[in-house]
């Protein structure tokens, strides 16, 4: 599993990133966390408004720092 946060590097961005490590780590996953700061990419990506996650692809996340509880069910925990 790959999850991305994608941000320009703002205070949130951050949290998120930290979050979602964080996550990962207690739940015992083997999930990959990448942050990816290039506002081309993230645009690509059709991400408008950040901090922004995605699983595996997919965006789950725009716009907000997710809660641990919704981190843990894209971990499927």
């Amino acid at each position: 599993m790959i999850i991305k946060v994608l941000g320009p590097g703002c205070k949130k961005c951050h949290e998120t990133e930290k979050l979602v490590k964080e996550v990962v780590e207690e739940t015992g996953s083997n999930a990959t966390v990448e942050y990816v700061t290039d506002i081309a990419e993230i645009a690509k990506q059709g991400v408008f408004s950040t901090p922004a996650v995605m699983v595996d692809g997919k965006v789950v996340a725009v716009g907000k720092v997710p809660a641990k509880a919704e981190i843990k069910k894209w971990l499927g925990r």
